[in-house]
């Protein structure tokens, strides 16, 4: 492709997090350019974001309708390619469903949908319109997450036993949805957030990690949920016993409520041979332990690195690379796989690898099935096979 790819941002205006990164991963490689955005729900708020990001006033929008309408009526080499939704998790259905009536790629962050039946819904647009569609799991872009992936893949770590995937943070060990605080507002809001704050939230990222490192599938499980802070409408904590298609048990741990943690996302798994263990806090390493030799310490941009690790590795060892490294990991095979569409060729395998609309389905059947579960008096509860 002789040219950058066309984005459109749909939410990320003033006070949001997330925006900002998806902006930033997207041009760290100089394969995207944003051209347009509906920024908030907000006219005039959207733009004032988009004359922050020099973008023309004639391409900053009032809402994701007009957005869209107005970009496929432009000439094909003017309008965007794709759609970023950045939006709180009750408005990623419907703007994606018009970007792909439209014709427009989507990259959507998580989790996919409101509730489970709308991932679905929106699983079924995707594959009747044949358009691409990756979901931001962004922890699956580190290199040594996919290092993990294919030592567990050649069978390095035997057969898989033991899944232990956690992810504690404390930022919402008090009340403070009630302080004007927009990230928590619409976290601990059923009608913006679904089910479930906690395991929505970041449970999901914990059960995707699991998922893409072993591949196994999960067929049933047993939750305890809990709500700590008094008021709250939605779980700010919680455990999940699981049992997996092979026969491997897992635990998945995720809390809120954890004083003093912050984003301490880390996963485990055992095998007969030997054991992996990687934390988010301290990406560049992955630990290989065994009970038949010395601990080992696998580093990003070591030369003996799988050809995943490698591929998605952006500088040398010794320099850190991080969450928005990862992040423009996902963009960067996402607009590869892209490009390759609109040039009517197949894309590289190695561009292929990032999450998609059956991992958001899988992703809101854990966040369903664990809040089933908590309520249930069943001691064990079927994971559907969706």
């Amino acid at each position: 492709m002789k040219r950058k790819l066309r984005m459109g941002m749909v939410g990320g205006g003033p006070g949001a997090f997330i925006g900002a990164v998806h902006r930033t991963a997207a041009r760290l490689d100089g394969k995207i350019e944003l051209v347009c955005g509906a920024f908030s729900s907000s006219a005039e708020k959207s733009k004032a974001a988009g004359r922050e990001l020099f973008l023309p006033d004639e391409r900053v929008y009032g809402s994701f309708q007009e957005m869209i309408e107005a970009e496929a009526s432009l000439p094909a080499g003017e309008r965007m390619d794709f759609v970023s939704i950045v939006t709180p998790n009750h408005m990623h259905l419907p703007v994606a469903l018009a970007a792909l009536e439209r014709g427009f790629h989507v990259i959507c962050d998580k989790p996919m949908t409101l509730n489970l039946e709308d991932a679905v819904t929106l699983r079924d647009k995707v594959n009747e319109a044949g358009l691409v569609f990756c979901l931001t799991h962004n922890y699956t872009g580190y290199p040594m997450v996919k290092q993990a992936r294919e030592m567990v893949q050649a069978g390095q770590l035997g057969e898989i036993r033991k899944i232990v995937s956690e992810y504690p943070q404390g930022w919402l060990a008090r009340r403070i949805e009630d302080d004007n605080h927009k990230q928590a507002a619409w976290r601990t809001d059923p009608k913006i957030s679904g089910v479930s704050c906690c395991m929505g939230d970041i449970g999901s990222h914990a059960e995707n990690l699991a998922a893409y490192i072993t591949g196994l599938k999960i067929t049933e499980l047993c939750a305890d949920l809990n709500t700590f802070v008094p008021g709250r409408r939605l779980d700010d904590d919680g455990s999940v016993l699981v049992r997996f298609d092979n026969g491997a048990r897992g635990i998945i741990y995720a809390s809120q409520i954890s004083a003093g943690d912050d984003n301490g996302l880390r996963i485990r798994v055992y095998g007969t041979k030997g054991a992996i263990e990687w934390l988010q806090k301290d990406p560049n390493n992955l630990i290989f332990k065994s009970n038949d030799a010395p601990v080992r310490i696998y580093n990003t941009g070591w030369a003996g690195a799988g050809a995943a690790a490698a591929y998605n590795t952006r500088i040398p060892a010794g320099h850190p690379e991080g969450f928005l490294e990862a992040f423009a990991n996902l963009y960067r095979n996402f607009a590869a796989v892209v490009a390759a569409r609109i040039d009517g060729v197949e894309p590289a395998p190695a561009a292929c690898d990032f999450p998609t609309v059956e991992d958001g389905v899988r992703g809101m059947a854990f966040i369903e099935t664990v809040v089933k579960s908590a309520a249930s008096k069943e001691k064990w509860v079927k994971f559907p096979q969706i």
